[in-house]
């Protein structure tokens, strides 16, 4: 039997030797690549004294996960924001696993889906909250730093790229705006018609009521595609998330039950002939009728046990 010291300096060269490993490859890639003989090596074989976050995705083309990839920036901004700070340590190291590169890993922690976050401490097993709850928190870089910082203590300020797009749009906006008005700058009746203003406050109310100021405070993902069976849910299943491609459907739903309101309510007080506001009046009927079902059937998906419904279960 090896004496205690042999065995503790063993395991104390081991220890060092992968943390001198995950060092320079964090100093060539602040997000770690790792497949199933990285992964069970440095993460999953002791020593480790470093906590491990790892995203496991399906980058591949033929995965099409447009998901993974919105996901890999935001990692790739928490990585970096990490990597380049000043009080960068050797605490706690970002990796990502792909599935076909490491589809072995899937497979050893019964993973289904992708992309996932995991935290592997640096003492014991991961808990449960050690899975980051994507589908309620969604993958933003401020959402995860938060989640990183409650499972580590390690506090990261999340530093992005300047993009210019949002100023340039707001202005080239603001340029067309402003040229209109000048070049009808003798008839500015378009400003004081009722219709105009009431067709733009029916569009921020849609876009409001669909969930997009949610989107823009979360950050969700579009859509939810499996990596294994390839199904794409556009609806998340719980009542505590969404995926922006929801969002537009809601939209869309709503803006077909305003159109059948709108033609109705012509239908009764338009000055045309009456076969044309028959037709009005069939057409907003069957408008509202059907996406008003719509709508109920995903508001039943979501939560469950909701006892109404409307031409369809």
């Amino acid at each position: 039997m090896l004496p205690f010291y042999v065995i503790n300096g063993n395991h104390l060269t081991l220890l060092s030797e992968k943390l001198t490993q995950m060092m320079e490859w964090a100093s060539k890639r602040s997000v770690i690549r790792m497949n199933g003989d990285k992964f069970r090596r440095f993460v999953k074989a002791p020593p480790r004294n470093y906590s491990v976050v790892i995203m496991f995705t399906a980058l591949q083309p033929q995965r099409q996960c447009g998901v993974c990839r919105q996901a890999d920036e935001e990692f790739q901004v928490l990585a970096n924001s990490w990597r380049y700070s000043s009080a960068f340590t050797n605490k706690v190291f970002f990796a990502s696993v792909d599935f076909d590169e490491g589809s072995d890993v899937f497979q050893m922690l019964s993973m289904n889906s992708a992309p996932t976050f995991l935290h592997f401490p640096s003492k014991g097993k991961p808990r449960r909250s050690d899975t980051y709850e994507l589908q309620v928190r969604g993958f933003a870089a401020e959402q995860l730093a938060r989640w990183v910082a409650d499972r580590t203590d390690v506090q990261i300020r999340v530093i992005r790229p300047p993009n210019y797009a949002g100023p340039l749009l707001l202005g080239f906006l603001l340029a067309v705006i402003g040229g209109l008005a000048y070049l009808r700058r003798h008839n500015l009746e378009f400003l004081f018609n009722k219709n105009v203003w009431a067709f733009s406050a029916l569009c921020f109310v849609l876009i409001m009521t669909s969930g997009q100021m949610w989107n823009h405070i979360r950050g969700p993902p579009y859509a939810h595609k499996n990596p294994s069976t390839g199904q794409v849910s556009y609806i998340h299943g719980s009542s505590q998330a969404q995926f922006v491609a929801e969002t537009h459907i809601v939209l869309l739903f709503n803006a077909a039950i305003t159109m059948g309101m709108v033609l109705l309510c012509e239908a009764a007080t338009s000055d045309m002939d009456i076969g044309k506001r028959k037709i009005m009046c069939v057409a907003g009927i069957g408008l509202v009728m059907l996406f008003f079902s719509w709508l109920l059937s995903i508001f039943r998906a979501k939560y469950h046990g909701y006892p109404y419904s409307f031409l369809m279960g």
